[in-house]
């Protein structure tokens, strides 16, 4: 009896592995000779380069100090640290020999030319929303870019998670291939703000938080996760800020990249507000109304203006003695940038009472802006905080961190702050 359980077992198990190498196999599609630039319309073209923008292609195929789209961009990842693609139209080293058909399964099913599986770090869970309009000038777009010739790096991910193969078991678990559907129940302009998001600007890959296999939860979309040593925030009703993201807010930051509410993009999220300023304003406005949607913000309108002079006042009051020394180590620091007076918030001078970071459970965002600063080529155009790493020990930068907390918010105190601090300057250090 136990034989024929165990012959039983293994004819099953040797169909089963069998079905997974067929399930698993994808043709490759036979290199072409690069299309020469004139084969695309203009009008195609310069359609391709805004979805691109819209889409942050060069954020992540760009290599600090290197060509744009010639990859070489490290993602470190807890399976390893990940480089990506040249996805110029270099025949060698880039995708110079790929047909449109061969671009499209890329993004629609995430199979290389070759037939191997890509990795999820490129975000094809999404893109595979994108009409086959949107591909094909996107595909328009890159195929008429300077050639780079760049040599890719290689992946150092460990065995087995670098058989491609088995990225089809994953594919099983976690992907699933389609274009975008339209709700019917919502607005045209709220359609146009989820094709965005949920496609092309894949805000999941870094606002939802993921499985121990790398896979967004899809339970808690948008409910916040870690990306790049900062803190993507929840983009739910769940976000802690004191004021609610509004539709005018949320257009203000996408679109300026500063929230008079909110606070600033900094760190990973300007370089998506930087993409977007290729998209025209009625698609900014169409991601604000479906964020504004997901956020449940018009409960909230009414209680705006009193939300922001509640949270303002209640700083002041909590602000400390004179005496107080974290207070006076903020006050030469900071206060000096950071007053508005009258309850009257500026966006060029944000309150810290309002600011998302503060109120946050991972005070990772206010350490990283404290320690390097928001540059000239980031944030509102025109205004620069500057970088304290240098002139504040850890400890400093940890009172500080600590007095705001105490001071601008009514929330639990964070713990281990010193180590936080560490922890990101090592990996800053690293990361330069």
């Amino acid at each position: 009896m136990f034989k024929k359980l165990l012959i039983t077992f293994v004819i099953a198990g040797c169909i089963g592995f069998v079905g997974f190498g067929v399930l698993a196999w994808q043709p490759a599609i036979a290199p072409v000779a690069p299309p020469p630039p004139g084969s695309f319309a203009p009008e195609v073209i310069a359609r391709g380069e805004a979805l691109a923008g819209g889409g942050y292609c060069a954020a992540c195929h760009t290599a600090k100090g290197g060509e744009k789209f010639a990859g070489g961009y490290e993602m470190v990842t807890p399976f390893g640290a990940i480089y990506s693609t040249n996805i110029t139209p270099d025949p060698e080293t880039g995708i110079g020999t790929w047909s449109e058909a061969a671009f499209r399964r890329a993004m629609h099913e995430g199979v290389s030319r070759d037939g191997s599986h890509l990795l999820p770090v490129f975000s094809y869970d999404h893109f595979t929303k994108l009409s086959d309009d949107d591909v094909h000038a996107l595909y328009a777009y890159f195929m008429t870019r300077t050639p780079v010739h760049a040599t890719r790096q290689p992946n150092g991910i460990p065995f087995p998670f670098n058989i491609r193969y088995l990225q089809a078991g994953w594919k099983l678990l976690f992907f699933k291939p389609g274009r975008f559907e339209p709700d019917a129940t919502k607005s045209e302009e709220w359609n146009r703000g989820a094709y965005l998001a949920l496609g092309l600007s894949h805000c999941g890959a870094c606002h939802t938080p993921r499985n121990l296999l790398g896979a967004e939860k899809s339970g808690n979309a948008y409910g916040g996760a870690v990306i790049d040593n900062w803190v993507a925030p929840p983009l739910t009703a769940a976000n802690p800020a004191p004021a609610p993201w509004t539709h005018e807010e949320l257009y203000d930051y996408l679109r300026t990249g500063t929230s008079k509410l909110h606070g600033t993009a900094a760190g990973p999220m300007f370089p998506v507000v930087q993409g977007l300023g290729a998209l025209p304003d009625s698609d900014i406005h169409a991601l604000a109304t479906y964020f504004a949607d997901i956020d449940k913000a018009a409960a909230d309108l009414p209680y705006v203006s009193g939300a922001v002079s509640l949270a303002m006042s209640s700083a002041l009051a909590k602000q400390g003695a004179p005496l107080d020394p974290d207070a006076r180590l903020y006050t030469s620091a900071c206060a000096s940038c950071h007053y508005n007076a009258n309850n009257a918030p500026l966006a060029a001078r944000p309150d810290l009472a309002l600011n998302s970071a503060v109120h946050l459970s991972d005070p990772g965002n206010l350490i990283q802006v404290i320690l390097r600063g928001i540059g000239s080529n980031e944030g509102m155009p025109g205004a620069v905080m500057p970088a304290f790493g240098s002139a504040l020990s850890d400890a400093d930068v940890a009172r500080i961190a600590a007095y705001l907390r105490r001071t601008r918010t009514d929330l639990p105190p964070w713990t281990d702050l010193a180590a936080k601090i560490a922890e990101i300057r090592r990996q800053n250090a690293g990361a330069n």
